[in-house]
């Protein structure tokens, strides 16, 4: 190894006491591959274990935590104890390869196809559509179904101790409903969740709440638990970097090991003020990277750009697509064979790297989004379901 990404190979012990090896997580990215009631398959056990063992934790692909928060087809599940010996297979998979497993866990509120959940309306904070191509007008939550699924987050992260992971992740991010209560664009409410960005911050609390007294009851050794968030919004309204920093401001009071900025590119500006050039996480650092360590993620490509982040007081990375084309990315690294680490791949390719067909589908037809050589690219009449890390 070059003695320059030795940085990238130090130890992190999180507040909560959870150690990991190195600096480098895998990302959280949709497979697809689980089966249609939410437990994993061989094909993603496989995936899992080609991928786990450099990274220091693996965050899995998020879980849903009721049967109508799944967005995805193929997404594995965690809203019943059912669950718990699939994602028993799932965490031991991660670990007996020497990484840490985190399972990462959400609601899809109207990012949710009625498709995916026979057929129901999706459910909000508000009767708001997403501005997106094939979404509906989900039904505004009662009271009863925000507090039942504030404590569906709770008995999912139970369900994820009892499997024997080490932590879990929180996604708040990238427009599912935690960020739906959060956004003056999704919540539209005037009672108690919502009116105000004080009201508006009520649900996500609430969730961490829930999650951290799970924890606390149920958790026998250190775990820990982490915060995803996507720090604005384009819409008009929208979640704006000064609403975050308040939600920030709260969230790293609270007793989470690490928050995950998830940004398209990592060192990204704003993209609702473009007259503001420095980059969204260096102005997130300032605010709270003294409190409780950050995550970046996003186009992370080379070590280098790991290493960046780290020479900047970034502690941890974030590494997604490049993974999924190169699993040793990590160990190539370590070895002193970064000019060997695999920058494409092509159908022919999709065995090797243990990536089922139902994930092919769906991370090969939009150009650009994964280095798919261009001979092997699907048309561009194949289907196409919009999905994030």
């Amino acid at each position: 190894m070059q003695q320059k990404y030795e940085k990238l190979f130090e130890s992190f012990t999180f507040p909560s006491g959870v150690t990991v090896n190195n600096r480098i997580f895998m990302a959280p990215m949709t497979t697809q591959s689980s089966f249609e009631n939410g437990m994993v398959t061989t094909d993603e056990l496989n995936y899992y274990a080609q991928r786990s063992g450099g990274v220091g934790a693996v965050i899995t692909a998020v879980a849903y935590v009721t049967p109508e928060g799944k967005a995805f087809p193929g997404g594995p599940g965690a809203h019943s104890d059912r669950m718990i010996p699939s994602l028993t297979k799932l965490a031991k998979t991660i670990q007996d390869k020497g990484s840490k497993a985190i399972l990462q866990i959400f609601h899809g509120g109207r990012m949710v196809l009625p498709e995916t959940i026979g057929g129901k309306t999706p459910v909000s904070a508000s009767a708001v559509r997403a501005l997106r191509d094939n979404t509906v007008t989900p039904k505004e939550m009662t009271e009863e179904e925000i507090e039942n699924v504030i404590k569906a987050f709770g008995e999912a992260t139970r369900r994820g101790i009892e499997a024997g992971f080490d932590g879990i992740e929180i996604h708040g991010a990238n427009t599912y409903l935690i960020q739906q209560f959060f956004s003056p664009h999704s919540n539209r409410r005037t009672d108690n969740w919502g009116g105000t960005l004080e009201k508006r911050m009520s649900f996500p609390l609430a969730v961490v709440e829930s999650v951290l007294n799970a924890v606390k009851e149920h958790a026998k050794k250190p775990f820990l638990v982490g915060y995803r968030i996507s720090p604005e919004e384009l819409e008009e309204p929208g979640i704006t970097l000064n609403d975050t920093f308040q939600l920030l401001d709260r969230l790293s009071d609270k007793n989470l090991d690490y928050i995950h900025i998830s940004l398209g590119t990592i060192w990204r500006s704003s993209i609702r003020n473009k007259e503001e050039t420095t980059p969204v996480l260096e102005r997130i650092k300032q605010r709270i990277g003294h409190k409780i360590p950050l995550m970046g993620v996003g186009s992370v490509k080379h070590p280098d750009d790991a290493l960046e982040a780290l020479d900047k007081d970034i502690p941890l990375v974030a590494v997604g697509r490049e993974l999924v084309v190169e699993p040793n990315w990590v160990q190539k690294i370590q070895n002193g064979e970064v000019e060997s680490i695999r920058q494409s791949m092509s159908r022919k390719d999709q065995e090797k790297l243990s990536i089922s067909g139902a994930m092919w589908d769906y991370i090969s037809p939009v150009p650009g989004w994964f280095p798919i050589e261009e001979n092997e690219k699907q048309s561009d009449n194949e289907p196409w379901l919009t999905g994030k890390k």
